[in-house]
């Protein structure tokens, strides 16, 4: 039986998730064999493996002999991961795109859970260490934020958590006010206020010094290199009045940890937990958090996995499979209504860092590889938004590349450019060949881009 939220988890869940962030990886993060296709315009497959797709027999699938068969493409299993189809200025889901059909289903994880502990994290690190926090003694703390995307619910949330936590935060349509303020370096600012955190007895101001949009000129947002530059622009304004860095993401945040925040030991805390920014926990950066990437890419494939074997979704999920894997109810939460799974999120700091530094080990409790008579090969079409995406191609893909042998699914994956739908759906000109698709889009308003392809 399918987990269900409590509502007040529910109500937290924004709708939109992960963190997909934006800061250049190297070729490392392509795994193996299996390439991401960088470019548009490049029809080769990923990986070419042989599978005997004659074997499948399931009824629900009905796939016949060949990758695709029969099945009409709209009526092929859906997942749509990272990206939740959503009203990217609202938050409001595309619930049409959630149950295009009745095997799509959304993977992420719960935005607002997250975005509250990463807030938690810096209220409580300032907390631990004001005796040396406040560089320049004047009583202020000092933060510059990072924002990723604007239009981005994840970035909207963790903007929001942050504010939340040190109490800069300003109710704007019933929620805080998630725009970048520019610089402020008098806490006049309209889009945030001054908060205060009282420590010991005594009280301390809390202030938004700068934040902005990573965005840069080619229009990618998530921009590790443009949060690097920036830094450089607020370290030159604000010099010691910088006590503390926000980000978005690892990406930005290790961009700006390494221009700048490590040499003069200012603490930056990001988001995704990637390897490199755990690694640098031991060199000062403040913290992290995992949004559980391992249980994403998992249930991202497991789902599909369900959906083709035409077996309870919840199968090795919630209820153990015939080889064993299952996921504990700490690790996940399923809301039925809105046909999506959602990972719970970890703060990662310095008292268990160790624990996290290797992002790309899958979970164990969901390692055990599935049987290929009763579950045959499967094709499936899967899409990085962005091939340069630090957490996406460093992290998430090659996680993905592990399970999908467990799963036995053989998966195409897609690099986009980061700017445009048609980058990507330009590269799925014959949905008939596959089985399944796992969609990260660009924009989470483009839902439409991709179902039009299938509704053909």
């Amino acid at each position: 039986m399918k987990k269900k939220v409590v509502s007040m988890v529910l109500a937290a869940i924004m709708g939109v998730s992960l963190a997909a962030c934006g800061s250049p990886s190297d070729d490392s993060s392509k795994g193996d064999d299996k390439k991401t296709e960088d470019e548009a315009g490049d029809d080769k497959t990923a990986d070419d493996k042989t599978g005997d797709d004659a074997e499948q027999g399931d009824e629900a699938d009905n796939t016949g002999g060949d990758a695709g068969g029969d099945v009409a493409n709209k009526d092929k299993p859906l997942v749509w991961f990272n990206r939740q189809p959503s009203n990217s200025s609202t938050g409001e889901l595309d619930m049409a795109a959630l149950s295009f059909n009745d095997k799509t289903y959304y993977v992420g994880f719960d935005a607002n859970q997250g975005a509250d502990l990463q807030g938690t994290m810096v209220k409580e690190y300032i907390e631990a260490n004001i005796d040396s926090i406040d560089r320049n003694g004047d009583g202020i703390i000092g933060y510059v934020l990072a924002i990723g995307d604007i239009g981005h619910n994840d970035s909207i949330a963790r903007t929001r958590g942050i504010r939340k936590a040190l109490g800069t935060g300003v109710e704007k349509d019933g929620d805080i006010n998630s725009d970048p303020v520019g610089t402020n370096s008098d806490g006049s600012a309209k889009a945030v206020k001054d908060g205060e955190i009282e420590v010991n007895g005594k009280k301390y101001v809390v202030r938004e010094l700068a934040s902005q949009e990573m965005k840069n000129s080619a229009g990618a947002t998530w921009d590790a290199a443009t949060a690097g530059n920036a830094i450089g622009t607020w370290s030159s304004s604000f010099g010691d009045d910088i006590d503390i860095i926000a980000s978005n993401n690892d990406g930005m945040g290790m961009s700006m940890f390494n221009a700048w925040s490590k040499d003069n030991k200012v603490p930056t805390f990001g988001y995704d937990a990637n390897s490199d920014a755990v690694a640098a926990i031991a060199d000062g950066y403040g913290g992290t958090i995992s949004q559980h990437a391992d249980v994403q890419a998992y249930l991202t494939l497991r789902v599909l996995r369900n959906a083709l074997d035409g077996v309870d979704i919840d199968t090795g999920i919630g209820t153990e499979d015939d080889a064993g894997n299952t996921l504990s109810d700490d690790v996940y939460v399923y809301n039925e209504e809105q046909r999506s799974y959602y990972a719970l999120n970890v703060a990662v700091t310095a008292d268990n860092y160790k624990d996290f530094t290797d992002s790309t080990k899958i979970y164990d409790p969901v390692s055990k590889q599935l049987d290929a008579g009763a579950h045959p090969t499967k094709k499936v079409w899967l899409n990085i938004y962005n091939a340069s995406d630090n957490f996406l191609s460093s992290t998430y893909q090659p996680l993905l590349q592990s399970y999908d042998d467990i799963l036995n699914l053989e998966v195409d994956y897609i690099g986009g450019d980061g700017q445009t739908e048609s980058n990507i759906t330009n590269r799925l000109g014959n949905p008939s060949q596959y089985d399944a698709f796992a969609i990260n889009m660009v924009k989470t308003d483009n839902a439409a881009s991709y179902t039009a392809l299938l509704n053909q």
